[in-house]
């Protein structure tokens, strides 16, 4: 009897403890990792409000190097 008595008073007291213990971490937005354009001047980060192509000649073949597309109105770099 005198074990039970014990071992409840022990749970009682641990109970409030570990409940205490566990705090909630502040949530924390990721940024969106930014695109890499390889152009022919070399790797450059891609504007917000752009987009990114594979380069090609008149003939159509592949440059090997990206192109930046914007839209209309949005300046790439300043």
């Amino acid at each position: 009897m005198s074990r039970l008595f014990a071992l409840t008073a022990a749970l009682l007291i641990a109970l409030p403890a570990a409940g205490a213990a566990k705090t909630k971490k502040p949530v924390t937005r990721q940024q969106p990792q930014q695109q890499i354009a390889c152009t022919v001047i070399g790797c450059v980060p891609v504007p917000r409000g752009c987009g990114q192509t594979p380069g090609r000649t008149w003939s159509g073949m592949p440059t090997g190097g990206d192109v930046i597309v914007c839209a209309p109105g949005v300046a790439p770099f300043r």
